[in-house]
């Protein structure tokens, strides 16, 4: 297993939640996505984007309802649109297979680097929290910008952070709902994705 891949590893397990969508074709090879309802410990679910190629599904079969393991890492990917920048965050799989609905994953490890000035802040009720995005490395010069959140004693260690710092860390994906204003009276609902950290230290000790 190269560095590229051990820097960047994810597992989640879910439930399928729409047919599989073509998105692209590179390489000769065609790529799909679905969402997948991942539990968190809570009753709540986290709803996470799963991409995959077409080495890895059969486009005969409806997955959609069926519980899956899936082992890949989490990227991201930069659009242009009307001369902005969008960014698209998706759960890459490299792995899929079908499991028992009572098993409960959703692990990440990213390895990279500060690449924005973490953001420290207390919530309404007084908890700590720290904002960062972490530059992670990928093959052909390509770099995956991870935004992630922890809180308390992380988020004070993320808070002394600058950028460049070489950090490794340890957390899961999760989902966010928000209301996006797009005009004087009008707003539209959007879902933001991040990893929250339960770990974190600097890549050297």
């Amino acid at each position: 297993m190269n560095e590229t891949f051990t820097n960047n590893q994810a597992e989640i397990s879910g439930k399928v939640l729409s047919e599989f969508q073509y998105t692209h074709q590179i390489y000769d090879k065609t790529f799909y996505i679905t969402y997948l309802s991942v539990k968190r410990q809570s009753s709540y679910a986290d709803k996470i984007p799963v991409m995959v190629s077409e080495e890895i599904i059969d486009k005969s079969m409806n997955y959609t309802g069926r519980n899956v393991f899936a082992a890949g890492q989490f990227r991201s990917y930069i659009s242009y649109e009307a001369e902005k920048h969008k960014k698209t965050l998706y759960f890459f799989a490299k792995k899929l297979s079908f499991i028992n609905d009572s098993i409960f994953i959703n692990t990440i490890y990213l390895d990279g680097y500060i690449c924005k000035k973490p953001i420290f802040r207390l919530t309404p009720l007084g908890r700590e929290i720290a904002d960062l995005m972490i530059a992670v490395n990928r093959t052909y010069r390509k770099s995956d910008y991870i935004p992630c959140i922890c809180w308390n004693s992380h988020a004070r260690f993320a808070s002394e952070l600058v950028v460049g710092s070489h950090i490794q860390s340890w957390g899961r994906i999760q989902s966010r709902e928000y209301e996006k204003a797009i005009s004087e009276h009008k707003t539209e609902r959007k879902i933001a994705y991040e990893v929250s950290i339960n770990q974190i230290q600097y890549a050297d000790i």
